[in-house]
């Protein structure tokens, strides 16, 4: 994994080809490569390291209309030039590239080697290439399906060859990609951030389809249909969506936008009247919502955690049994799908894979599944019996901050609606409706602490290892915080219940480890300063989350305060803070914000 993009048209295909891999650089990789056909063949340059690298390396003038590019984040072998996308056969005609995992490859590359191939790649992606280029078919479309019809695993995939310059060939089995559709030429691209400044008319590929891609158009196939007859849909994100603007970082570009993106979320969402939520995309009635008696939410990383506080909030309000897991391991433990239970899939991209494998996990035993993602048209939104559309607008930073937020206000519309048909008066959902209000106020309100939250994060930054302690509601809060902190400081961060403390971990409180404590106005606040007290008592430093009428008291004097609104809905708010201090204590380190190593933005393999 982790970028693709290609293009056959009228211009010179290099300079779009890199272009797109800029505008993938956010989904984070260690090496780069294109291949261009020409009127003298093709062209192949791959580097290690950024894009402007491989720029940098591109002959003068390479002549050619067709060409596929790929960014590479390291499965199969080391960061080296060797193992960079794209990939070829033995004669140099087929390029491929490839997002994904082949489970098979290394049973393929054994038979392969038999037959008289010499690899030159740790790669997975290379058998495809061979496999390909040794195919008799007549077409290139041919060859690649049964080259395909061998493979065993996931992948995006992007096939060019020298012999059939007027075309490439893709295909999808779990891992995105979208053909672009412009004007006398095609775009093929893993991420829709890649196609915005030429087009905003799209195909979405399904799992097990193909597509032969010209100039002139594409037609959509798989094994058993010659043209499934995929119509392309309007893409609602512009260029501007997608640039930096006057930001230092996405990270803080996207921070800064929700207060507005929130506000534009709820939008037509709230019915004021009648105390309730307007959810028409989960396509449920009020008695199929009524008759479900318990939630399952499935997430990773940092949807799960989300997934964690809209249990809560699900429980709170509308009464009923509400549980969240992470879907990286629900489908491995053979889970007991009941129809009674509504599930619930949480994804910013709509294309983590671990995620889409619980969704049809869940279907295939006959389960009820909506879903929380950003992405229109993604694959998890589009495999799911329903959903709520985040609205968050494109997200770049690898660390989740804005999509992350409009998660946790989905939860709380999702846990109004559910709590409206029970039991939940009139009265208490216009309370959180007015709470909901507030929230883009409020929202900015935190993010106008800047400059003080972020003395705070410098000094968090010269400490190696970190606790972050919250109590019920505030516990998914501590573990959120603990993820931004992690992801882009690289500080050991870890998250505890705050009653847990006295259980094990006040053993490792030392003045050179701080603790980050959520102590929110609540009926908990005695017992989380309590805790608090405790960590003081032992030389610890104590960092509070916390409003503004708690009186810490001997905690100490570092504090961050955030407005009080409506009980079940202070967590949303309370996030703000801790993907402050995570950014202002990378910027301390100096540290690459929006491209944190060892990681992906939309991790499309398990």
């Amino acid at each position: 994994m982790c970028g693709i993009v290609g293009y056959v048209g009228r211009q010179p295909a290099a300079p779009i080809l890199i272009e797109g891999l800029t505008r993938l650089e956010y989904r984070g990789y260690d090496s780069a490569g294109i291949s261009v056909a020409g009127p003298h063949g093709q062209t192949v340059v791959r580097r290690v390291g950024r894009v402007r690298e491989l720029e940098a390396a591109l002959p003068k003038r390479l002549a050619g209309s067709v060409g596929i590019g790929h960014t590479r984040w390291a499965t199969h072998g080391p960061a080296t030039e060797a193992n960079a996308h794209p990939h070829s056969n033995a004669d140099g005609r087929v390029t491929v590239v490839h997002n994904g995992i082949i489970d098979n490859a290394a049973a393929l590359r054994t038979r392969l080697a038999r037959e008289g191939v010499t690899f030159t790649s740790d790669t997975d992606t290379e058998v495809l290439a061979h496999l390909v280029g040794r195919s008799t078919a007549p077409e290139l479309e041919d060859r690649v399906l049964e080259a395909l019809d061998q493979v065993v695993g996931t992948y995006a995939v992007a096939v060019l060859d020298a012999q059939s310059p007027d075309r490439l060939v893709v295909a999808r089995n779990g891992s995105p990609l979208i053909i672009g559709v412009g004007e006398r030429e095609m775009f093929v691209a893993s991420d829709v951030a890649a196609l915005v400044r030429h087009t905003s008319s799209v195909v979405h590929l399904d799992d097990g389809e193909l597509a032969v891609v010209t100039s002139r158009g594409y037609r959509t196939f798989t094994s058993e249909t010659p043209d499934t007859g995929r119509e392309p849909t309007t893409i609602e994100v512009s260029d501007e969506d997608v640039e930096l603007g006057s930001h230092g970082h996405y990270m803080a570009k996207e921070m800064a936008e929700q207060p507005e993106t929130v506000a534009r979320m709820l939008r037509g969402r709230l019915d004021t009247r009648f105390g309730t939520a307007r959810l028409d995309g989960l396509n449920l009635s009020p008695r199929e919502l009524r008759a479900f008696r318990r939630v399952k939410i499935l997430g990773c990383g940092s949807a799960y955690y989300v997934g964690e506080l809209g249990a809560l909030m699900i429980e709170e309000l509308a009464r009923i049994p509400a549980h969240a897991e992470a879907a990286s391991e629900f489908r491995y433990r053979n889970p007991i799908i009941e129809p009674d239970t509504l599930y619930v899939a949480v994804s910013q991209s709509g294309e983590t894979a671990d995620t889409a494998f619980a969704v049809r996990e869940i279907k295939r035993k006959g389960g009820q599944v909506v879903g929380l993602v950003n992405v229109v048209g993604s694959t998890i939104a589009r495999e799911c019996d329903g959903g709520i559309y985040l609205h968050a607008g494109p997200e770049i930073a690898v660390a989740s901050t804005k999509a992350l937020t409009h998660m946790g206000v989905g939860f709380a519309l999702l846990a109004l609606l559910l709590g409206r048909v029970r039991d939940l008066s009139v009265a208490d959902g216009q309370r959180v409706i007015a709470g909901l209000e507030r929230l883009p106020a409020d929202i900015a309100q935190v993010l106008g602490q800047g400059e003080a939250i972020a003395e705070i994060a410098r000094e968090l930054s010269g400490a190696d290892s970190l606790f972050f302690i919250g109590r019920v509601r505030g516990f998914p809060v501590a573990r959120e915080g603990a993820q931004k902190f992690k992801e882009i400081s690289y500080r050991h961060a870890e998250a505890y219940q705050t009653s847990e403390l006295k259980h094990g971990p006040l053993a490792l409180i030392e003045p050179s480890r701080p603790t980050v404590a959520v102590i929110p106005e609540d009926d908990l606040t005695s017992r989380n300063l309590a805790a608090a007290e405790q960590v003081i008592a032992r030389g610890g430093r104590v960092v509070a989350v916390t409003h503004a009428g708690v009186d810490l008291g001997e905690v100490g004097a570092r504090r961050i305060d955030v407005p009080r609104n409506e009980v079940e809905l202070d967590p949303i708010l309370l996030m703000i803070p801790m993907q402050l201090l995570a950014y202002h204590a990378a910027v301390a380190l100096g540290l690459d914000i929006d491209k944190p190593r060892n990681l992906a933005k939309s991790v499309t393999v398990e």
